[in-house]
């Protein structure tokens, strides 16, 4: 039993991690899960500048990840309709209708310009390891120089964990690193293409939750027109939710239509007598023009699950830039070295006619000995030291390149290449500033290449997410009937009084006990019940019982006075200790009952009434005072109806 215990405990942990860090989970370096990550590879890879149909770029990317095309198209169609990685051609579904996508061999697509300028695909900067199989090499995780988990959003279920991360607004990202980079406060907040209206007051920074609405077009107060949608919502969906609220009851409208295309367009229409300002409260109510999102910002940071603000997340990407920026110049500055330190080679090798000592040689050994010795007058001009590669390269010149040697052309290379040394020297010392200057060029690139993803679609406001009870109305009838049943899907019987789904509603029995419960569609309570009444904590705890009860031994009657302080749902309590006969129970402050005694021999009064506001109030679980120390035979009181507290 250890042994197998042992082998699920493992087995699960990897399966969890698995699911947690290769599936679910965005990378923080990249703001991409693996599928899409392999997905962008593979573009990278095919990337002729045509458009390559998504079934061919699917296919290609399975040599990547193994786990079906299905997945890899759903993936590469969620990714396209980011509008920042990929170009699409074709239909690639409808975000606000919610349409699916055409089927893979009909639609095409290709890496967008703009991808190859935030994405480093550089091997020697970006890590790449061998895919599954070990037959080709793909990007342990990119290295991205703007906050992608924030601009694209993300979403998934791990084992024990998830993350919700709502997108951000482009510009609003890129101006945000740009104030942190300059030591300045930021604020940031989501922002999608399909607009809508968010309240953000309890966002904690991506950690919270939001409240999301449609945006209403009320200029015609019988009709109202849902021009944006909300967060997370579709128009086929909202249209369903407004059917599903018309079908309960729960809205008054005549009709709803869709007329949306490339922008949201449903227009609902009202009957007669109803008007806009009646509905508006019940839409976002009872249907999706309303939504709470709750967020958690859970990313992949140095393989780990951490939970992150959108603060955080924003310094974060500005150091990590500066770090890229500072790995490309000093790529760069190693590469124009090497260059430099070629063209002076191959200047000195024509200009010094070095190659003419190399005539009469007769072995590679004894060549490549005299090219260096022909260098060695010439080593202060040289960046380093001459090595076998160096001379293999001098060997391969052409004669005629070497007869056709142009000196000035070549004085000119290296005249730009050390001003660009220079340009990269500096650079490297105001790192920051380059970080500045690249968003602010990543800024105006995105405004030729997608302007649209710069502008704010969703608007921020304050409002409150409308509380279904303060709208519903209490017209469903409670009602019990002669067997016993109370409820409001009991057909027959007396109705008790009109309630609503989220009502409680206290109940008393013949025997005494009393129950709270949430309104019941059916419930048996008994014969005989005594009263019931809706039921709020405050209100219930200021009522007055009054409550007659008998001792089947000695048949005296008791009067116990007392409230109800507090309850928990659907449990039986008693007003009378156990094994007594309660006679009647009172919600009135003072009222009079008529009690019967026994008839005996020579006892003359045989009915006595008393007045309840005679005894004094006490504890719930305190002992009633005895009326009389005679028999009772039965209890009348004044007529007495169920009440609403």
């Amino acid at each position: 039993m250890a042994f197998v215990k042992n082998l699920f405990d493992k087995n699960f942990i990897e399966y969890a991690s698995y699911v947690i860090r290769d599936r679910a989970i965005p990378d923080l370096e990249d703001g991409l899960k693996p599928v899409q990550r392999r997905i962008l590879h593979t573009l990278f890879e095919v990337d002729d500048g045509y458009f390559q149909k998504v079934a061919n770029v699917v296919g290609r990317t399975m040599k990547y990840h193994p786990h079906g095309d299905a997945s890899i198209y759903g993936a590469l169609v969620n990714l396209a309709n980011k509008e920042i990685f990929i170009e699409k051609q074709g239909n690639f579904g409808n975000k606000f209708t919610g349409d699916p996508a055409s089927a893979g061999r009909y639609i095409e697509c290709r890496i967008h310009p703009m991808a190859k300028e935030f994405l480093v695909t550089n091997k020697a900067i970006t890590h790449y390891i061998p895919n599954y199989d070990g037959r080709g090499e793909e990007p342990e995780v990119y290295r991205a120089k703007i906050p992608l988990a924030l601009v694209m959003g993300a979403e998934g279920i791990a084992v024990g964990m998830s993350t919700k991360i709502l997108p951000y607004n482009l510009k609003e990202v890129l101006d945000a690193e740009i104030k942190c980079l300059n030591g300045e406060d930021f604020k940031i907040f989501p922002d999608v293409s399909t607009g809508g209206l968010i309240d953000v007051s309890n966002y904690n920074d991506g950690n919270g939750k939001i409240v999301t609405r449609a945006k209403f077009d009320v200029s015609d107060e019988k009709k109202i027109v849902i021009t944006e949608l909300p967060l997370d919502t579709n128009a086929k969906g909202l249209v369903d939710s407004i059917d599903n609220a018309y079908k309960a009851g729960k809205i008054k409208i005549a009709s709803v239509e869709q007329f949306t295309t490339d922008h949201c367009n449903i227009e609902i229409k009202l009957p007669r007598g109803v008007y806009s300002k009646d509905v508006i409260d019940s839409l976002y109510a009872y249907t999706d023009c309303e939504k709470t999102i709750s967020c958690q910002m859970l990313v992949i940071k140095d393989n780990m699950p951490v939970a992150m603000t959108a603060t955080e997340i924003i310094r974060y990407y500005a150091g990590k830039l500066t770090a890229i920026i500072k790995d490309e110049l000093e790529f760069e500055k190693g590469k124009l070295t090497e260059e430099l330190h070629i063209r002076t080679l191959e200047r000195i090798f024509v200009e010094e006619r070095i190659y003419k000592e190399i005539e009469n040689k007769r072995t590679a050994e004894t060549v490549s000995k005299a090219v260096k010795d022909g260098f060695k007058p010439f080593k202060a001009e040289l960046i380093r030291e001459i090595n076998d590669e160096d001379v293999e390269h001098l060997l391969q010149i052409p004669i005629r390149r070497i007869s056709l040697f142009d000196i000035s052309k070549n004085r000119e290379q290296v005249k730009a290449i050390n001003e660009r040394l220079r340009e990269i020297n500096r650079n490297l010392k105001n790192l920051t500033a380059c970080a500045v200057e690249y968003l602010g060029g990543m800024i105006q690139k995105f405004e030729k290449f997608a302007p649209e993803l710069l502008v704010r679609h969703t608007k921020i406001a304050e409002f409150s997410a409308v509380d279904v009870k303060s709208v519903v109305q209490r017209n469903l009838p409670l009602r019990y009937d002669a067997k016993g049943y109370l409820g409001t899907s009991v057909s027959s019987g007396e109705e008790k009084f009109r309630v609503t789904p989220y009502d409680r509603i206290l109940f008393v029995r013949k025997s005494g006990m009393y129950m709270v419960c949430d309104v019941p569609e059916k419930l048996f309570v008994g014969q005989g019940m005594w009263f019931c009444s809706l039921a709020d904590k405050e209100i219930l705890s200021k009522v007055l019982f009054t409550v007659l009860y008998r001792d089947p031994a000695t048949k005296f009657l008791y009067v116990k006075r007392c409230r109800i302080g507090g309850f928990i749902l659907n449990r039986d309590y008693f007003f009378a200790p156990d094994g007594m006969e309660v006679l009647h129970v009172d919600t009135r402050d003072d009222f009079s009952f008529k009690v019967h005694y026994v008839k005996k021999p020579r006892v003359k009064i045989l009915e006595q009434v008393f007045k309840a506001s005679s005894y004094a109030e006490k504890g719930l679980k305190a002992l009633g005072v005895r009326l009389e120390a005679r028999e009772v035979e039965s209890v009348e009181a004044e007529s007495f109806q169920d009440v609403q507290f």
